[in-house]
């Protein structure tokens, strides 16, 4: 008689067998035209719980929000928007959003609108009741009072909120073998007051210590750290959809662990993961709102360009309209230096 144990080691065994041919399938030139279809089939028959699991350990609701409620066919089609979170909290320092980035995503175009916000921006903290640095916000209230903030700032509403600790970044980068990055000069930190490190130039691909390096950078402007970050977040998506390795993603998640946080429940992320895997490669479009610094009260800030932030809410409107044409989204490139 086959005890319990040897029955699961020998279904996990199969479970092995199938993914190992199904991913020989994908490597297989004879089966390129089928392979969305064939990754998708093994998110699903093996992959697809396991993930939801690891989700569910990511889930947080904000504070006295409502869960929302999710329609998958409505959320793979309509417009949503998203606050993207870059924390970066070291061993005695509190938690601030080295990046927020106001995402709008268009499922059914494929398209995905990133519009950053540099961290010394001058504005009003909702909650807080003064003006501050707005990655200050997540400093004071955490996520809730970051997104409230960032809604008031760019007059519109933030479906979800998406936040990643950097303590994470280096074990996914690693995890997927590297980013590329275009690093055409080294970079070196050196300023006495901050960590030391250099970012060796012209590396083909670039590991998880680099990486976390190249957008920790600080011996440059605010907004050059901005567009930094946009740069690391595009090569990374490129490097996953890639790699099409969907047998990483539980590994993937697992490493994000508590490094990750969301209100988008873990039901939607895996929809709209399956619609990417067999859908166009989803084309991302970046504009920062750029400024000018100075200083109040002996403090740097950054006052944002009127014109920069007024074109950033217009676009967010054109994206987040389900009425607006595909070939009719405003983009960066239409932005009038006049």
């Amino acid at each position: 008689m086959i005890s319990r144990s040897e029955r699961k080691r020998k279904k996990k065994g199969w479970r092995v067998l199938v993914i190992t041919l199904l991913v020989l399938l994908l490597a297989g030139g004879g089966a390129y035209a089928y392979r969305e279809q064939l990754a998708l089939t093994a998110f699903d028959l093996f992959l697809s719980g396991s993930v939801e699991k690891q989700l569910e350990k990511s889930y947080a609701p904000l504070e006295n929000e409502e869960p929302k409620k999710v329609d998958v066919k409505t959320e793979q089609t309509e417009p949503f928007t998203a606050l993207l979170l870059g924390v970066d909290q070291r061993d005695n320092e509190p938690a601030r959003s080295d990046t927020m980035i106001y995402a709008v995503v268009r499922p059914e175009d494929s398209k995905v609108l990133l519009v950053s916000i540099p961290r010394d921006t001058y504005v009003d903290i909702i909650g807080k009741d003064d003006k501050d640095k707005i990655n200050h916000a997540y400093a004071y209230g955490g996520a809730k009072m970051a997104k409230d903030t960032v809604e008031s700032y760019m007059g519109h509403p933030v479906d979800y909120y998406a936040a990643i600790n950097f303590n994470g970044l280096k074990e996914v980068v690693d995890a997927v073998g590297g980013v590329e990055l275009p690093i055409t000069k080294d970079i070196v930190n050196k300023q006495k007051d901050h960590e030391k490190f250099t970012i060796k130039a012209n590396q083909p691909l670039y590991g998880g210590v680099d990486a976390l390096n190249y957008v920790r950078y600080r011996e440059d402007s605010d907004f050059e750290r901005t567009k930094r970050h946009q740069v690391f977040l595009n090569a990374f998506v490129d490097r996953v959809l890639k790699l099409n390795q969907v047998s990483k993603i539980p590994k993937l998640m697992d490493i994000m662990g508590e490094n990750f946080k969301t209100d988008m429940q873990p039901s939607m992320i895996i929809d709209l993961s399956k619609q990417l895997l067999i859908g166009e490669r989803p084309q991302i479009s970046s504009f920062t709102i750029m400024g000018k610094g100075t200083r109040i009260g002996g403090v740097y800030y950054d006052l944002a360009d009127e014109q920069d932030l007024a074109f950033a809410k217009q676009m967010i409107e054109s994206w987040w309209s389900p009425d607006t044409a595909k070939d009719q989204l405003l983009v960066p490139e239409s932005r009038s230096k006049d």
